[in-house]
């Protein structure tokens, strides 16, 4: 079982170390806790993908500290590009971008086109710092599954097959990075911790394209972010539970039908989105653990964050 260690200096100094000498540590950032390895090491990248059992051709987003490290890892950048860049970095905002040769293949999932990031946690930032390299580092848990928010996430999904995890404490935005590809157009991969709204206000329209059986980002596949309890969204006003079953319910503000669930989290009494998408996958972890026969989700406003958390919820319900 991996050791999990509280973030300080020595810590986070150790982290380094063992990424250098093509180890993974599980690392938290504002957005979910990444699995990292550095993005030179083959090897390692050849591990991250065989303990998250997650298919060859879906990339990884690989973590820089400063901007200005984006410059020899992608061939161009747009002037859209440094805008956001100068408004959202350090933040949750993903960057697709033409690759250069230094970043190889098996992170791109062969894709001429390079996933990047600047993390705004601290911790994230001086790991990277300290490794003096670009992590890759898709999100700490088996592919398909729960995004983890908490060390302990982590550690109950992938702690035993890891070198490291690092504990931050609870993700902030408890939901992944916006994805942004740059190239003739300019299209939303994958809505996250910042508004598709915000992004348009800098750069102005922005395509979407959130599903492909050949992506470009993670999180584009239809079926994605599950718990291990089969998940429903609910659709109908007048829903009925089917008699027999344990069901949970993931509320947005609270439900006056709630006493009908055995077990019932609810995202924001408030309504406050960003509060939701903080709870979001804390929430669903709990109830996958409460052993129910089913979680039933209700749905959020599709605006502003709420397009992130909805684009959860039904990737979550995609059945194979």
């Amino acid at each position: 079982m991996a050791e999990i260690l509280e973030a300080s200096k020595e810590s986070i100094e150790y982290a380094a170390s063992i990424l250098k000498s093509g180890g993974l540590v599980a690392f938290p950032t504002e957005t979910v806790y990444g699995l990292g390895a550095s993005a030179f090491d083959t090897k390692a990248v050849a591990r991250v993908f065989k303990v998250k059992n997650r298919p060859s051709f879906d990339p990884f987003i690989v973590h820089i500290s400063d901007p200005l490290d984006i410059e020899p890892l992608c061939t161009t950048i747009s002037n859209k590009a440094y805008k956001l860049i100068e408004k959202f970095w350090p933040g949750p905002l993903t960057l697709v971008l033409p690759k250069s040769d230094k970043i190889p293949d098996i992170v791109t999932a062969g894709n001429k086109t390079l996933a990047v990031r600047m993390p705004s946690h601290p911790i994230a930032l001086e790991l990277i710092r300290q490794t003096g390299l670009p992590i890759a580092a898709p999100s700490a848990n088996p592919f398909s599954r729960l995004s983890p928010t908490t060390a302990v996430h982590v550690e109950s999904q992938i702690g035993s097959e890891i070198d490291l995890i690092i504990n931050g404490g609870s993700c902030s935005i408890g939901v992944e990075s916006t994805v942004i590809e740059l190239n003739e157009e300019v299209t939303l991969l994958r809505p996250g911790g910042i508004t598709i709204e915000e992004i348009e206000d800098v750069i102005g329209h922005v395509n979407s394209s959130f599903s492909s059986a050949k992506p470009h980002s993670p999180g584009q596949l239809l079926h994605h972010y599950s718990p291990n309890t089969r998940l429903e969204i609910i659709k109908d006003k007048n829903f009925i539970i089917p008699k027999g079953l344990k069901a949970g319910l993931l509320s947005f503000r609270g439900s006056p039908d709630q006493f009908h669930f055995n077990n019932v989290e609810v995202l924001s009494e408030s309504g406050d989105l960003y509060q939701a998408a903080s709870n979001l996958f804390s929430a669903l972890h709990r109830l996958d653990v409460a052993a129910l026969d089913i979680i039933y989700a209700e749905t959020v406003p599709e605006k502003g964050i709420g397009m992130a958390i909805m684009d959860r919820l039904k990737k979550a319900e995609h059945k194979i």
